[in-house]
């Protein structure tokens, strides 16, 4: 399994799941570039090529990709770009990449966040980030929300930074989902906002081969809020499916 993150995010939010499923298969997460530890501009199309590498680096020839939130953009570019690399997609509270929505809301300002931020410096922006919605946690669980204050202070910001925004990868086409046709499961957290429940709906209807779950007692940040239940949902979902190499550690 591939993990891959969202914005503004780190490999270690990964950090809970990997505990959980590690003796049951080989799990990977990475820092996306221009986030965490890693360098470079922030760039959604070099991080479906990243994904790529890292593969054939591991030796890989087939994953489960896991990507969250913005991170699932990139996973369901992989799974255009690279297929047979593609065993299957998990889509945890994805964007509405691809879907036809209306009215079209900002759902994270991030002109007001590239503003302030050079205004009122980077504190001021992490304090204005961790109250969206996205931020909010559910868990009472001190060990999550310490791990989710450590993750946030680590965000470098360097695409707000930029004298330019970074480069927007292409749109999906509702065309580009109906191509889609890898074994797709689609996490939604219970509490997560409105507009994301909805979207995780519309994504099921719109891929071949896709089904939803609902993450019971999380918002959008679905596997720091419910790990155990989260890491159970990953595992009966690969277990579900006809790939060899999914299961055991390899």
């Amino acid at each position: 399994m591939v993990f891959i993150h969202g914005w503004a995010l780190d490999l270690d939010m990964w950090q809970p799941q990997l505990h959980l499923l590690a003796s049951s298969f080989q799990v990977i997460a990475f820092d996306r570039r221009g986030f965490g530890l890693s360098s470079g501009r922030p760039d959604i199309e070099r991080d479906v090529e990243d994904v790529a590498r890292l593969l054939d680096y591991l030796a890989i020839s087939q994953a489960a990709i896991v990507g969250m939130s913005q991170g699932a953009r990139v996973a369901l570019r992989c799974a255009l770009k690279y297929p047979q690399r593609v065993a299957c997609l998990v889509l945890d509270g994805p964007p509405p990449d691809g879907l036809s929505l209306t009215p079209d809301i900002q759902e994270v300002p991030i002109d007001d966040y590239r503003a302030l931020l050079r205004s009122e410096g980077i504190e001021a922006f992490r304090r204005s980030w961790s109250q969206h919605p996205f931020m909010r946690l559910y868990t009472t669980a001190l060990g999550a929300r310490l791990l989710l204050q450590e993750i946030a202070a680590r965000y470098p910001a360097q695409d707000l930074l930029l004298d330019e925004r970074p480069r927007s990868a292409a749109p999906l086409t509702m065309r580009d989902l109906h191509c889609i046709d890898v074994c797709t499961l689609v996490l939604s957290g219970e509490f997560d906002t409105q507009r994301r429940r909805t979207i995780a709906q519309r994504m099921v209807e719109a891929l071949p081969n896709a089904y939803l779950r609902i993450v019971a007692g999380a918002g959008h940040l679905a596997a720091l809020d419910e790990p155990s239940l989260y890491a159970r949902l990953l595992s009966q979902f690969l277990r579900s499916q006809p790939i060899s190499n999914l299961s055991g550690r390899g």
